[in-house]
């Protein structure tokens, strides 16, 4: 980011490895050189996520954070586009919403998108015009192989990271007949001590179920 050229990184890495804290201290870095940053991230319920996040390591801080979803009323939403525009958000943190045309930045200095491979090729299309004279940092633990390739070829600085958190957990896959008991037990175990769930249930297979944990 202190380099004379824009950059364009793409940073890998499973799942609670760190990205997320990776994107808050290079937000921190351009906001503190004067620079807007935009988070462009697939889902509602990540930019609530996010912006919880932002709002707790940066309490302390000067920095004005936004965020525009489904979550925010039109008034909010209103009152963001114009900090924005007049240079008085610091940080917005959205979804599709954010490549909207009425969006408006008055000195856009970083864009970070989480998960590139959850959007269409309408809403990359979209990206490019965010792109032009600003830093990227694309966030992903499953990169598309587009992207890969172009970071694998040299075409985009890449970086991985390999090693785990302390006190991080492996994760470990389970696949087992369909019973809602074990997933009851599963699901309630991962939340007491403080960790994340998903699951998926495939077509093909109907009486399997599948749980990382």
């Amino acid at each position: 980011m202190c380099s004379g050229k824009p950059m364009d990184r793409l940073v890998c890495g499973d799942v609670g490895f760190g990205k997320t804290e990776v994107a808050l201290r290079a937000a921190f870095v351009a906001v503190m050189g004067g620079k807007q940053v935009a988070v462009l991230v697939p889902t509602t319920l990540l930019a609530e996520q996010h912006y919880q996040n932002f709002a707790d390591r940066f309490a302390d801080w000067p920095v004005k954070i936004a965020e525009l979803s489904r979550f925010r009323s039109g008034k909010e939403t209103k009152a963001a586009l114009q900090g924005l525009a007049e240079g008085t958000v610091d940080i917005v943190i959205g979804t599709h919403k954010l490549v909207q045309p009425d969006v408006a930045f008055k000195n856009l200095g970083l864009v970070i998108i989480d998960e590139e491979h959850r959007f269409g090729v309408r809403q990359k299309e979209q990206l490019k015009r965010l792109r032009a004279n600003v830093d990227v940092l694309t966030l992903t633990a499953t990169p598309i192989p587009r992207t890969l390739s172009m970071a694998l070829e040299g075409l985009r600085d890449f970086s991985a990271i390999t090693t785990a958190p302390s006190r991080r957990l492996a994760v470990k896959t389970f696949v087992s007949p369909m019973n809602d008991g074990v997933i009851r037990e599963a699901v309630l175990r991962e939340l007491k001590r403080g960790g994340r769930c998903s699951s998926c249930i495939t077509k093909s297979t109907p009486s399997r179920t599948c749980a990382r944990s």
